[in-house]
């Protein structure tokens, strides 16, 4: 008889984890976080970084580099 495969495992959605977001906002005074608010706010965190990595990179190409640097990430987000 063979083996039963074990069901494949989800993979994670994003890329930022759940816990230090919800200990951030913790921190800052909400005591009790609902799911849907911590996801949101992890969406919205996700989609200005990528927002911000896209200027970046505009500008490190523009001055014909290739590592993107502290300055250039400060730069786009101004």
């Amino acid at each position: 008889m063979a083996k039963k495969k074990a069901p494949a495992k989800k993979k994670a959605e994003g890329y930022i984890a759940k816990a230090p977001i919800r200990r951030l906002m913790k921190k800052e005074g909400a005591d009790l976080v609902a799911a849907e608010a911590l996801d949101k706010l992890i969406n919205f965190l996700e989609s200005s970084a990528a927002t911000a990595t896209k200027e970046a990179i505009k500008v490190c190409k523009a001055d014909k580099r290739k590592r993107v640097t502290a300055a250039d990430i400060r730069n786009a987000t101004r």
